[in-house]
């Protein structure tokens, strides 16, 4: 192992820029740091301490994966006053969960059930938590933040608000494939100023900055904290800007944040 990464970067007090990357090379999945167009293979877990390696990819050369394995997928509503209407700010950020069996890797297709009818993009801001937390404060929270990447809460929005609609959104909000995630885990940037953009066949149809967020993300992670512990891994999607239209088979849906890159995938019927 050429050598190890700092103490300061695994705990969240470094400045600098770092993009983490998880990924798989033949039948090997590791985590590794993207620097242009290679990423550096590491050792360990990405949430205490990394080694770093000697072995280098081209990013053609792997296939990269959701950047992390969360234990569990928290979402924010109702984020954005742009994704309002005409109904009223929330006092409280409004959370619901996703499974984790929704998850999806960047570049690998949304799959639309076959009795679905309405399922829309809604691309976001995705914090990652690095540390437990319970019982945070919002200025506490800003270390609990490992760091930051692109999300795409897709949902059916007829289960959702539709006449027939679930008692929970178990399936609008977490059917298999609705939480592409990715493609990095960025570090160092500051993150209540990105510009968000969300593209569907190349024409831009979200666009709005993370400055505009009703609730930012310490009040997320904090307010979050009083009820329920967070550990390593978690992720929060933060909310999603405007209004949405539906997909369909042969679309390709891309969420691009400032700093932190392109979330691509492809829309297939199931």
């Amino acid at each position: 192992m050429a050598g190890v990464l700092s103490t300061a970067i695994a705990q969240g007090q470094s400045h600098k820029v770092a993009r983490y990357v998880r990924f798989r090379r033949g039948s090997v999945v590791s985590y590794g740091l993207l620097e242009g167009d290679r990423v550096r293979e590491l050792s360990g877990e990405l949430f205490s301490l990394l080694g770093q390696t000697d072995n280098t990819y081209r990013l053609d050369q792997v296939q990269l994966l959701c950047p992390c394995k969360p234990p569990k997928i928290i979402a924010v509503g109702l984020n954005y006053r742009s994704h309002l209407g005409d109904r009223p700010a929330p006092k409280n950020p409004e959370i619901f969960y996703k499974p984790v069996s929704a998850l999806q890797d960047p570049g690998r297709p949304i799959v639309i059930p076959k009795d679905a009818r309405n399922v829309h993009y809604e691309g976001e801001l995705v914090i990652v938590i690095g540390r437990r937390a319970r019982n945070v404060t919002p200025q506490q929270a800003k270390e609990v933040i490992f760091g930051v990447t692109c999300g795409n809460d897709v949902s059916e929005r007829d289960w959702q608000n539709g006449p027939d609609k679930d008692l929970q959104w178990w399936r609008a909000k977490g059917a298999d494939t609705f939480a592409p995630l990715g493609p990095a885990i960025v570090r160092g940037i500051d993150y209540g100023n990105l510009l968000l953009q969300t593209r569907v066949n190349g024409k831009v149809v979200q666009k709005q900055s993370t400055s505009d967020l009703i609730f930012d993300c310490p009040t997320i992670v904090s307010f979050l904290s009083r009820y329920i512990t967070l550990v390593p891994g978690d992720v929060i999607y933060t909310g999603t800007p405007g209004a949405t239209t539906a997909l369909k088979p042969g679309d390709v849906v891309e969420v691009e944040i400032e700093h932190i890159g392109v979330l691509r995938n492809p829309v297939v019927a199931g």
